[in-house]
Parts: structure tokens; sequence; C-alpha cells
């Protein structure tokens, strides 16, 4: 192929349809059969980027090599294509507005009156076609966020608009939409999918093929109908039934013949038939665990499970590498304490502290953490989850008793974790922490080393706070091993404890480079270890 194909993925009628699980999917069939690809989303929110949004209301924060904070749609980009993104991958409606801005300020228009239409699409555009000049796609898949009729995403559609009239061929359309079961009357209406349609048709864009969400089986005669009425052929009417597992969508996707609809509107011919024999394998084994193990996830956010996304998503990679079913316990820091964790954290066979900003729940974390430590319960500790590990050793071993963050108590006597030094002139949140992947030395003798089997890693980070290297001798004396260095800074990035079966903090997120293909080394001794404890088989 000489000519990047796009492809553009919309949704209708609700939010959370899974747009991001469907596009991952379409990638990962179409590299199955040999193309590359790569998929972007456009956020039409007026944020820069997710890193201040509250992850209550937008989930976790995925960040890429390259330090953008994006949302975490990337992150299942990542864990089905196995292709690492960057910031070109996650675009928002801030990022546009603040670079025509920026570009108008400068007088790049020459004076011209600023609008949306040419000024806004033209920058989204540049950002939709940057990808294919940077990689040399076959395709770029674009998911599009929010709902279509979402005043927000109405710059978005007019750009489709015009990329399809310029493009051609060279572009498709998939809709995704519901057809919801009215259990009062028995039977899934179309209605809402043909409205949807509908609204986007009004916007000057027809799609090429609609994905239907629904929870019972589509008919022949129903998928004709919304065939009919949305003026696509049937064959374009995919079925995308609820799925015990997103890891069984590209399967069922291949099934319903997303693939094929999406080459034959491109024009586009592969003899090669998608290559799953991994991802099947995959399957298999996350569908038929030898054993189980109980973990408990630590943390603040745990009544929203995409807080914890990419964690959750990790230990299911690493549980199939393990043969073996992990049962995590979300467990709310904020109600843990000394007096209760033994009730609380009772049969757990590993416990995973969170990473996370501000102070609500950092007592609980330590208790945790002190419960871990002195029960020789495998522990994992995650950023924040780090910081913790630290302050709880410097208080109840070491006897700093009023050890602290300078995050949370900028008064302690014993500041053990302190924010970096170029971090200290900087005003604003967003964007200014330290971002992206930094390399990390490991010491030979070390449960790091046994786990990377190398001395030199590369891992993403995400925060502002760092262990201070003051202390260092105190730690070392009292049994706490820094076995995680980064060369360039010296700043402390893994520990760990002499004496415990599996006890180690990271100060990076190994989260954000688990993938099916690829479960993350850290992630599958740890539940390696936990099974050591109390894997039921």
């Amino acid at each position: 192929m000489t000519d990047t194909k796009y492809i553009f993925v919309t949704g209708g009628v609700t939010s959370s349809l899974g747009k991001g699980i469907i596009s991952a999917s379409l990638a990962k069939l179409l590299q199955a059969r040999g193309f590359s690809v790569t998929i972007q989303k456009l956020d039409p929110y007026i944020n820069i980027d997710p890193g201040t949004l509250n992850p209550y209301e937008h989930g976790e924060c995925f960040v890429t090599d390259d330090g953008a904070e994006t949302d975490l749609d990337l992150g299942h980009y990542e864990r089905f294509s196995n292709v690492p993104t960057s910031q070109a991958n996650n675009v928002t409606t801030g990022r546009i507005y603040q670079s025509v801005i920026d570009k108008e300020r400068r007088g790049d228009y020459l004076g011209s009156t600023v609008q949306v239409i040419p000024h806004i699409t033209d920058e989204i555009k540049h950002r939709i076609m940057l990808l294919s000049k940077k990689g040399n796609y076959d395709f770029v898949i674009t998911e599009i966020g929010g709902t279509v009729g979402d005043i927000e995403s109405l710059p978005y559609i007019e750009t489709v608009r015009q990329i399809r009239w310029e493009l051609g061929n060279r572009c498709a359309v998939i809709h995704l939409t519901l057809v919801p079961f009215l259990s009062a009357a028995g039977e899934l209406k179309t209605k809402p999918t043909q409205h949807s349609v509908k609204l986007l048709q009004e916007q000057g864009v027809q799609p090429d093929i609609i994905v239907c969400r629904t929870e019972h089986h589509l008919t022949e005669s129903l998928k004709n109908k919304i065939a009919l009425f949305c003026n696509v052929s049937p064959t374009a009417v995919i079925e995308s039934i609820d799925a015990p597992s997103i890891y069984d969508v590209p399967i069922l996707m291949k099934e319903e013949g997303l693939d094929l609809e999406v080459m034959k509107r491109l024009q586009v011919t592969s003899s090669q038939e998608p290559d799953l024999a991994r991802w099947k394998e995959f399957l298999h084994k996350l569908k038929n665990p030898r054993q189980e193990v109980n973990i408990g996830l630590v943390g603040k956010y745990v009544e929203l499970k995409d807080s914890y996304k990419s964690i959750i998503e990790s230990f299911v990679h690493a549980g199939t590498e393990n043969y073996c079913k992990v049962n995590l316990r979300m467990v709310h820091s904020e109600y843990l304490s000394d007096s209760n964790c033994a009730e609380k954290l009772e049969g757990l066979s590993g416990i995973l502290v969170a990473p996370g900003f501000g102070s609500r729940g950092i007592e609980g974390k330590i208790s945790a953490i002190r419960y871990a430590r002195e029960n020789r319960i495998p522990f994992l500790g995650i950023c924040l989850g780090m910081q913790c590990a630290v302050i709880e050793f410097a208080r109840n071993v070491i006897g700093f008793t009023d050890a602290h963050s300078t995050e949370f108590d900028k008064r302690t006597s014993h500041p053990v974790i302190d924010i970096m030094e170029q971090q200290k002139k900087i005003a604003g949140l967003g964007g200014t922490m330290r971002l992206g992947a930094y390399p990390c030395r490991i010491a030979k003798d070390s449960i790091a080393h046994d786990v990377y089997n190398t001395e030199l890693i590369l891992e993403r980070h995400r925060h502002r706070y760092e262990f201070n290297n003051k202390y260092i001798p105190d730690f070392e004396n009292a049994g706490m091993k820094l076995t995680g260095i980064n060369p360039k800074e010296n700043l402390v990035e893994i520990v760990e404890l002499e004496g415990h079966p599996w006890f180690v903090g990271v100060q990076f997120h190994p989260e954000y480079r688990s993938t099916v293909a690829e479960p993350h080394p850290l992630f599958i001794h740890f539940v390696k270890a936990a099974l050591q404890i109390g894997g039921k088989g």
C-alpha cells in the first residue's frame, strides 16, 4: 500500500459504548493481516490534556514514552496492538484551540479573521495527518470522543466531512451505536440507532459501517431494517454483543467481518488471513486458569475501576502468564487503619498499593504496607505506593515517628520524600511533572534483577516527589535496599526489603507497559510470589 487509509470511529445514543475497544479490535485485526496500523483519540473537552482531570470523572491518565498525559483509551490501543503511542495519538479541543490562538498571535494568518472553518478544522486535519507522516502507516484509525450531537463534537464531525470529500475511497466512517433491549416489550429497538445515524447525516457524514452494541443477538431482519433506514448494506451492520472480556472483542469482530467490510469500503485487498494464534492462546489461558489467587488493590479511587484500568489489565495479563485467575479485592484506603487491617485484608496473598495524589487515604495506605511487611505478604507499591512504603519503614522500623512526604506535611522533621529540586519553582500543575520514560539501573543482587533479568531498564513516570537521598544511609542500615537508581540524576527508583519474601516499591508506573503480547514482568513475578503464599488450585 502506498497511500494511508483513514478510518473514523464515531459514537451515538450514549457514551461508554466502547469506541476505544472497537477501534483497538479493528486495529488488531488489520495488524494480524500484516498491515501497519496506529490509532488516535480526538477528545472534545477543552482541557489541554487529562493530566489535571479528576479520576472519578475521567478514569486514569495514561502516560506515553514521550511524556504525554493522555486518555485511558490509549492504554487499550497499546494493550491490543503492542505498539507504543505518543503525544500525537491524543488530541483535545483545548490543544487545538491553543495551537490556533498561538498561530494567530504570531501573525501566521496574516490578519485573517480566525474561524472554526477553516482554521480550527484545518488544525484538526493537520493533527490527523501528522500520524501518517510520522509513521508511514497503512491505516490511521481515529476515534472521536463523545457522542454525535454533542456541541463539543461539531468541529470534529465537520472535519470528517471535509476529509471524506477530499480523500474519497481512502476514508471510511464507522458509527458505533446502541440497540437497546426493552424487557417490558421483550424486544430490541432500532429507533435510537436510526435517530443517531440521521443526526450524523444531518451534519454531512454518511457512515459506511454501523456497529451495534447490544445485549442480545441481532436477527437478520433487524440488521436489514437498520441497513434500509441508515443507507448501508446489510453486511455493513455489525453486531457487537456484550462479551465476558474486552479481549473477546477482536474475535467477535472477526466473526462479524468488520475488517472485511472496512477493506471493501477502502478498496484494499489482502490474501493473508488474520493471524490470531497468539491472541487465541492468551484467551484460552484467560478462560481456563489452573488456580486462583486473591490480591488486594489498595487505593482511594476504588469505587471507579477505570481509575486503575492499566493496573487491573496488567493483572489479567500476568494471571494468564501464571495460568491463574487473579481475584482483585478493591480496598478503600480511606477506611483502613492499623486497628482494622487484619480484618479488611484477611485472606489476601498479595497487596498492591496504588499510585495517586493528595493526602486523602494516605494513612490507610501506610497501614496496609505495615500489615504486608509484618505479615510477610508479597507487596508491590507503585509511585505513591512506593513513597508510602518508604514513609512506613521510616516511622515503624528506623524510628522517625513523624516521617512523611512534604507533599502532605511540609513541617515534618524527617522529609523522607521531598519535592524534586527542579520542580520547586514550577507554579502550574498541568504537564509539569516528571513524565515519560526514564532509565533505571538495577542492582544485580535484587528481586528487581530477577524480574527484569537485565541491569538497565526504561519505565514511564508521572510524579513530582522523590525519595530524599539525604536518608539513604538510614534506610540501608535498617534493611531497606535501594535496588534501582536513575543513572543520570541519582534518583531512587526501586526499593526492596531484606528478609521479606517479596517486597518491592517502584517510583515508576510498570502498568503502562503491560500488553497482551508482552505482560509486564513485575506483575508476572508479583502474582507468582502471591501464588506461592496462597494460591488455590
